[in-house]
């Protein structure tokens, strides 16, 4: 109860027991069937074999650490601190090892919850509407969800992002480590750069995706971009 910690790999499979118990289904299986269908969203957890052939290839790009009113640099980098195989940033990310290729068919398919959904942004996008409104009838959260979503439940120093984090209940909540539109905002950068997020006082669902991956865990430049661009629109 005295610090807290990202866990990068091992929420996924948490969560999809969890939706077994409860369901009957692994997490795919009930998003496939309860969300994306109905909505109509290319957004996958276990890609079809059918969807194969529209999904890009990854491959990891270079750029520059994010700075200027992103967050202040470390003592020690999120890749410093996995570069050391005794630190917790290494045991939490490397809990598959070796992690497999990306761009395996193999890897796409699998139910990896933390790790490989697949969406369009656009897809990913409309997921986050659903849980501040209504998109074509469909409205997963209701207010009361919505409050207790992204209400704190930690915060501070990250053992494992070696940067200071916020959380609510699975989702990551604004702040200087991974800045979303404003104080209000819940959602959750991934792997690579991609990020989705709802703003319910702006009525704002927002999703970036990217298949250029880049060292960067929570605050990928090229979404911060985006969202001052959406923020300065917003006036």
């Amino acid at each position: 109860g005295t610090d807290h910690g990202y866990h990068a790999l091992t929420y996924g499979w948490l969560l999809d027991e969890l939706v077994r118990r409860v369901t009957g289904r692994w997490a795919g299986e009930w998003l496939a069937a309860e969300v994306a269908g109905p909505l109509g969203l290319d957004l996958w957890l276990g890609l079809p074999e059918s969807e194969a052939g529209r999904v890009g290839r990854t491959g990891r790009v270079e750029g520059p650490e994010p700075v200027g009113g992103l967050r202040s640099r470390p003592k020690r980098s999120v890749t410093e601190a996995y570069d050391d195989p005794n630190s917790l940033t290494r045991r939490a990310f490397a809990a598959i090892t070796p992690f497999p290729d990306q761009n395996d068919p193999a890897y796409r398919a699998a139910a990896l919850p933390a790790t490989n959904g697949i969406a369009t942004a656009d897809g990913l996008a409309r997921f986050y509407a659903t849980l501040i409104g209504e998109v074509d009838g469909v409205r997963l959260f209701d207010p009361a969800t919505v409050e207790l979503a992204r209400a704190q439940e930690s915060a501070g120093p990250d053992r494992v992002l070696v940067v200071g984090t916020r959380f609510g209940l699975g989702y990551m909540l604004h702040g200087t480590a991974s800045p979303l539109l404003g104080p209000g905002s819940f959602g959750h950068p991934g792997r690579g750069g991609a990020l989705g997020f709802a703003d319910p006082e702006a009525g704002i669902a927002f999703g970036y995706v990217t298949n250029g991956f880049r060292k960067t865990v929570t605050a990928d430049p090229r979404a911060q971009g985006l969202i001052r661009a959406v923020r300065a629109a917003l006036g």
